[in-house]
């Protein structure tokens, strides 16, 4: 057992604030809040690598995500975080190099405006099909990794991670309680305005390739690479309201088609893992702090497919809802 981790059965801790869900957005509001001072516990069902933030590509960009106000000033507040930690390996986050290509003329947009530098594309420079495209630096994710990272940093600061499946948020015994359960706010809520993204990603063996690739047609596929050091990860689908949990073998025989299509190397790569999770689509992030049953619960759950993009910044406001709570 890892230090300050404890399992199923086991008693839980007198903390006055819970963080529900282990994936990227209960882990990082749990570090921040352990770092301005909050005694904290996490309570999970699941392993992180089991969460949807698993499955996640990831790197940094707004995607599968409403238009409120928010959206960006989290978004910047991450990517600040992200470039800190790309020294560290052990992070699993690193700044990229790749190019995103649409088969329609498209212009560079909005959010990419952070980043710096862009580099327009043409089709001479593209695989077969697109006509425009724009490369860039940015950072990528390899969640297994960071994953890993952002529980033992946690562990490491005396938080305590409790396994244990709740079919109530009333189950929770805190005056303060920070919701991140993804797609579980449905029922634990519940909050009929979830909505599951279906996401299936292949893992293959990296043939070589050192620049991620994503497609940004606005009605084509979602098809996308990173590479990861060995592996390299292939994506993808979108499908609303599919709550398959399995891996579709002909979805992943799509993918690899598609993908093949980027980058020839990709149709000999020897396959290592498949992987499904649902991005938990809202028309807004919910992010907001509410009285129930005598004490607080901070919600903080429906980042489509942005948790990764969003993560650090939405993290710094669940603090400072937490603050108020506790000092109201």
């Amino acid at each position: 057992m890892i230090d300050g981790e404890m399992r199923r059965g086991d008693e839980g801790s007198s903390v006055e604030t819970v963080v529900v869900g282990a994936g990227v957005i209960g882990l990082t509001s749990a570090i921040r809040l352990a770092e301005a001072g909050v005694p904290t516990e996490v309570l999970t069902a699941h392993e992180p690598s089991r969460t949807t933030s698993y499955a996640a590509g990831a790197s940094w960009g707004p995607h599968l995500i409403g238009t409120q106000t928010e959206v960006m000033v989290w978004a910047e507040r991450t990517l600040a975080v992200h470039r800190a930690m790309a020294g560290d390996p052990a992070t699993g986050v690193r700044i990229g190099t790749g190019v995103e290509a649409s088969r329609e003329p498209v212009a560079v947009p909005p959010w990419a405006a952070p980043l710096g530098e862009v580099e327009l594309v043409g089709p001479e420079a593209l695989p077969p099909g697109f006509v425009s495209g724009w490369r860039h630096r940015t950072p990528l994710i390899d969640m297994p990794v960071h994953l890993r990272y952002l529980r033992q940093r946690y562990l490491d600061l005396g938080g305590r991670i409790t396994h244990r499946r709740i079919a109530s948020l009333d189950e929770v015994a805190a005056e303060t309680v920070v919701n991140c359960t993804g797609m579980g706010a449905r029922e634990l809520v519940p909050d009929p305005s979830l909505t599951p993204i279906r996401g299936q990603v292949v893992i293959c063996a990296n043939p070589g390739l050192t620049e991620f690739f994503v497609e940004d047609s606005p009605h084509g596929d979602l098809t996308y690479l990173f590479p990861h050091g060995d592996v390299l990860l292939l994506g993808g689908q979108a499908l609303r309201g599919d709550e398959r949990a399995e891996p579709d073998p002909d979805a992943a025989a799509d993918i690899v088609r598609r993908t093949s299509a980027i980058d020839p190397r990709i149709a000999s790569a020897p396959i290592l893992e498949h992987r499904v999770g649902f991005r938990p689509s809202r028309p807004e992030v919910r992010l907001e702090a509410e009285d129930s049953g005598g004490r607080r619960i901070v919600h903080h759950y429906g980042h489509g497919g942005s948790g990764v993009t969003l993560s650090w910044g939405c993290a710094d406001d669940v603090v400072a809802l937490v603050r108020a709570t506790t000092s109201g």
